[in-house]
């Protein structure tokens, strides 16, 4: 791996040098505007209506979710963000004249979000998801910009990234745009219907969904689009079409309620997911919401072979269908049905017969907890069992759950299950031993 990072240091280096002369003309340039199907509120014209509109548009962008630190003002900034290459802080983007950007004109902040080229012309990090977010009309970020120039100016500047060298080096980022930056603009496919076409605006831009469901190379550039990529210790399922690992299960209304909601009849949000209809989905329209559904729906996916699920009656089976009903089964129910909206069906799960098993290690090692929306205030959780459950009993009740009630995955090993929880630091399980020499 280290051999690959150096090659890929030197393929970067060499792009930019290569190409040193054009970096500042390439960087001012603007993009085409693009064409789009409209956003749902009118036109902007009056400064009030490009506001409300630029807060629908901010919300659907889920902007506050990383420019907002933890106890911090609403987007000015300060949060650090866990990446590959290091810690990148988000910016203040209040509009504070001294540390947000209050002194910015609209053709700044244009560039900045669409080509990832800050106000002084250095490159940003696609942290920042410019990469999606190019497919963005220009009308539309000028409305966001006229929304966030309405937010409360917080002076707050702050803290400097944290990469070691050579990522701290922005030029490197023209060569990384060379090889990974699609600067094409959005384009409405004719083929389709409005509705589709609106969606793919959305999920392809704004929505920025592939920042976090699709798979990156070793040097962050994108993969096979939605098929599914690790974040931060998650496992971002995939979002296609497909029906074993993906929506293709899923009607449109299932996937309109789970963004509204946070959860529907086959699956409740967790962590990363749960927090984006916390601060962004929830407030989309119903139209809208549809209209991600069905560009999901019809979106072609991974490969659609289905594994044969594993024997009932072998071992690692056996044990897992006891440690489910002892801890699971209350519930989840014997069948795996769940709460409609509370508790995660487990039954034809798309999400726990992901390749990547990481989220439901994650989930019965540590607990989670649901998105907190207008319809479900409260955000059901669930308990961590990394205290009762030893790592061959989270494997084998892993196992069970992954190839019981229409489910087919592969099985969770022991290996597996002590990394998950050496890698999330949690509790080593309680023995009765150790209890009683506690006392």
């Amino acid at each position: 791996m280290r051999t690959k990072s150096l090659l890929g240091i030197v393929a970067l280096a060499c792009a930019s040098t290569a190409a040193w002369f054009g970096v500042q003309h390439r960087a001012q340039a603007q993009d085409a505007p693009a064409q789009v199907v409209h956003s749902p509120v009118a036109a902007a014209g009056p400064a009030a209506e490009a506001v409300e509109r630029g807060r629908y548009l901010a919300r659907a962008g889920d902007c506050i979710a990383c420019h907002t630190a933890q106890g911090g003002q609403p987007f000015a900034g300060g949060l650090a963000i866990d990446t590959p290459f290091g810690k990148i802080v988000a910016s203040n983007i209040t509009p504070d004249k001294q540390t947000g950007i209050g002194d910015w004109s609209e053709a700044e902040f244009i560039r900045a979000v669409k080509q990832g080229v800050g106000k002084h012309g250095e490159y940003l990090y696609p942290a920042m998801p410019y990469t999606a977010y190019a497919k963005v009309s220009d009308q539309d970020l000028r409305d966001i910009k006229a929304y966030l120039d309405t937010v409360p100016a917080v002076n707050n500047k702050v803290d400097a990234n944290q990469l070691p060298f050579p990522f701290n080096i922005r030029l490197l980022m023209f060569g990384w745009n060379l090889l990974f930056f699609d600067k094409t603009p959005f384009k409405a496919d004719s083929t389709q219907s409005v509705e589709w076409n609106r969606g793919a605006y959305l999920v392809q831009g704004l929505g920025h969904c592939a920042s976090c469901h699709t798979p990156k190379n070793f040097l962050g550039g994108d993969g096979a689009a939605l098929q599914g990529g690790e974040l931060q210790g998650w496992y971002a399922p995939e979002i296609s079409g497909n029906a074993h690992v993906g929506l293709g299960g899923w009607s449109v209304d299932d996937i309109a309620a789970y963004l509204k909601n946070g959860g529907n009849d086959r699956s409740v949000a967790s962590g990363p997911m749960a927090e984006a209809v916390t601060n962004s989905t929830q407030y989309l329209t119903q139209a809208d919401l549809r209209a991600i559904g069905v560009y999901l729906k019809g979106f072609p996916g991974s490969d659609k072979t289905v594994p044969a699920a594993l024997d009932a009656g072998s071992e690692s089976m056996r044990l897992g269908r006891q440690v489910f009903l002892d801890n699971c089964a209350a519930c989840h129910r014997s069948n795996g049905t769940g709460v409609p909206a509370m508790v995660s069906s487990l039954s034809a799960s798309a999400g726990v017969q992901q390749p990547n098993p990481a989220n439901l290690l994650r989930t019965i090692l540590i607990g989670s907890r649901g998105a907190v929306t207008e319809s479900n205030p409260t955000g059901a959780a669930m308990p961590n069992f990394s205290w009762k459950l030893s790592d061959a009993e989270v494997a084998a009740v892993a196992t069970y759950v992954r190839n019981s009630w229409g489910n087919a995955a592969d099985a969770v090993t022991a290996e597996q299950a002590g990394k998950a929880r050496a890698s999330l630091d949690a509790r080593p399980v309680v023995t009765m031993t150790a209890t009683a020499s506690a006392h």
